[in-house]
């Protein structure tokens, strides 16, 4: 993570000037604020809360700083979303956002800004998994104390944002071998023990809780999380029928 330190602060900094006394607050969470961060496979992680609206002509200018700043950050590039402090305490589900950026979208917001400020708004299920970890975690890098500004989110509500993650594990695991492996682990953790885990704390709990025949497809796929330039190419793709049992039993478990 010390080689992004730089980019951090320049994106507080930034932040700090371009939406000034609207900010309430920037939260890091994700895999740098859970000991995981692998340069080449995560990106940078952050909410951003505001006060009240967001007008159009600061969203642009806000993308714009957040599209320079992503030629620095890692090769995942920055991800983020921006959100009311009305909607994080007491918490809505599905949770509105003003904004949000990811590099799956920044063809999108270069050929289209107009379209883009125009349609990147609206509910994001996946902000309730995110208010976990930072309400968990997460990391305030300016502003409100965490606990200031986000509540627990509940049992329910935190599982429907997860559940749509790995509800087509029997398919995706084969697309996506190690996220899928590795996340199954994580979300079985918290259903038996409450856990807010990493993936890779997700495997190592794994490895000691699930059955031994299905260790081999979890250490493949914790060594490929974990490694800088392997993959599972260069160790060969994990059995497709152990794969697909493994994904059939840990949905059912999970769904228990």
């Amino acid at each position: 993570m010390d080689e992004y330190s730089n980019v951090i602060d320049d994106f507080v900094r930034q932040n700090r000037i371009i939406l000034g006394e609207n900010l309430v607050g920037i939260y890091l969470h994700g895999s740098a604020v859970m000991g995981c961060f692998n340069g080449q496979k995560s990106d940078l992680d952050f909410i951003i809360v505001i006060k009240d609206e967001f007008p159009d002509a600061t969203k642009r200018a806000y993308m714009d700083m957040v599209v320079a700043l992503n030629k620095q950050a890692p090769e995942k590039g920055i991800e983020l979303s921006i959100v009311r402090e009305n909607v994080c305490s007491p918490f809505v589900y599905p949770t509105p956002f003003e904004l949000h950026f990811s590099i799956a979208h920044l063809n999108w917001y270069q050929t289209s800004p107009g379209d883009y400020i125009e349609k990147m708004r609206g509910t994001d299920k996946d902000l309730a998994a995110h208010f976990t970890i930072i309400y968990h975690r997460g990391k305030v890098l300016y502003g409100k104390p965490v606990h200031e500004v986000f509540c627990e989110v509940s049992r329910e509500n935190y599982f429907d944002s997860i559940w749509s993650d790995i509800e087509h594990a029997q398919t995706e695991i084969l697309e996506n071998p190690t996220y899928i492996i590795l996340n199954l682990c994580r979300v079985l953790a918290w259903q038996r023990e409450n856990l807010i885990l990493s993936k890779s704390e997700g495997a190592q709990w794994g490895l000691t809780n699930i059955p031994e025949k299905y260790a081999g497809l979890i250490a493949g796929a914790l060594a490929d999380y974990e490694a800088h330039n392997a993959n599972w190419g260069q160790h060969g793709k994990p059995d497709e029928t152990r794969a697909k049992e493994y994904a059939d039993y840990m949905l059912t478990q999970i769904k228990r």
